[in-house]
């Protein structure tokens, strides 16, 4: 993820204007070199669950700056990247919540941030494949055919081992810039 000086570098936000009722506020930033580890922890989990692709701590130092954390109480508590993938279209991945701080508005704070930066570049498209399509609809994106984006399936899909039988729904969002 590259922050400017027209984008800033952290945000406070106050989940209570997500959801109400939830704790207060949590720092959204960039990743950090440090927070790798951490991250490495959250993908983790949720790829043993195959609930996301697993991501390698060398994969995640490689791309860093794709990445987007929440931080609450000097604590990464949730993650996720945005992976240019053509001059139009980015892609959300790896998008995780820890347990303990699902349902706080941290998933939709991520993502926000991740179109805020592909708003920002200019890119109109941003795409992910997820079982999730609940979430993913309520933040404004369409379910969408995989065709659509064949680059992310050359790319990354032919390698999992889910290729034949997946299960992940397609959806888009248009992104007008800022």
């Amino acid at each position: 993820m590259t922050w400017t000086a027209d984008a800033p570098a952290t945000a406070l936000i106050d989940l209570a204007e997500l959801e109400p009722g939830q704790p207060g506020p949590a720092l959204v930033r960039p990743e950090r070199i440090a927070d790798v580890p951490a991250i490495g922890e959250l993908v983790a989990y949720y790829a043993h669950q195959r609930n996301l692709l697993p991501r390698p701590v060398a994969d995640i130092y490689q791309s860093v700056r794709e990445w987007v954390v929440v931080e609450m109480d000097g604590e990464i508590v949730a993650c996720g990247s945005l992976l240019i993938m053509w001059a139009d279209l980015a892609e959300v991945r790896s998008l995780a919540v820890a347990p303990d701080h699902q349902g706080q508005g941290l998933g939709q704070a991520i993502v926000n941030a991740l179109i805020d930066e592909a708003r920002r570049l200019h890119i109109s498209t941003v795409f992910c494949l997820t079982r999730s399509v609940p979430f993913f609809s309520k933040l404004g994106f369409e379910m969408t055919e995989r065709d659509r984006f064949p680059r992310k399936v050359w790319k990354d899909c032919v390698h999992c081992p889910l290729f034949s039988n997946c299960d992940e729904v397609a959806m888009s969002l248009a992104v007008t810039p800022s």
